[in-house]
């Protein structure tokens, strides 16, 4: 489980297309305290460490995981937003995020507005019932509050902490980003549709 609060940006140093795709992620994080098999949030995808260096790790990426995020997107050189597992007792400063990405949305319009960016994206038609007004979602692995939502299209607002502390800053109209709902909407869904 993790928070949506990033706390290291990684680089893509190496990508490898075996049976799977194969990454090695560049990290500010401690590597010796990160054990083999530990779940790291890579762009908001739960991916398991394979092999440890100095100021790296690898994971390896299945074709499904793949195929129902945004990593077939990577590039060397790509700037991801890192979050380690939560650790019990941790400060729970965003929402529950399992790492698990539901779909891909894609970035519609940006604005800025005074020191803060505002931005539109548009989930896919099948997640779009899950994102309210003044929930959560968590784009790329970061914890995000909902400012409004018409059909499947939904804003968020990025302040300049956010942009600078996170790879928000990179982002521009077209980007495809790793969309995981609310837990909890996805939960509240299935008791109406058993009522």
């Amino acid at each position: 489980m993790f928070t949506g609060i990033i706390t290291d940006i990684g680089v893509v140093r190496e990508l490898e297309k075996r049976g799977d795709l194969r990454a090695r992620i560049g990290t500010s994080y401690d590597t010796a305290g990160i054990d083999m098999g530990a779940s790291i949030a890579s762009d908001g995808v739960c991916l398991t460490v394979i092999e440890l260096g100095d100021d790296w790790y690898d994971v390896e990426i299945s074709a499904e995981t793949v195929s129902k995020t945004n990593l077939g997107d990577w590039e060397v050189g790509k700037r991801l937003n890192l979050e380690r597992a939560l650790k019990v007792g941790d400060e729970l400063g965003g929402h529950i995020v399992s790492g698990h990405v539901d779909g891909v949305a894609e970035i519609i319009a940006m604005q800025d507005e005074g020191d803060s960016t505002r931005v539109t994206l548009k989930a896919p038609e099948a997640l779009a019932k899950f994102i309210a007004p003044k929930g959560s979602v968590a784009l790329n692995g970061t914890s995000l509050t909902v400012n409004e939502v018409e059909g499947c299209d939904f804003g968020i607002n990025f302040i300049p902490h956010t942009k600078e502390a996170t790879t928000w800053g990179d982002a521009k109209v077209g980007d495809r980003i790793n969309l995981e709902i609310d837990t909890l909407a996805r939960y509240v869904a299935r008791l109406a549709e058993m009522s």
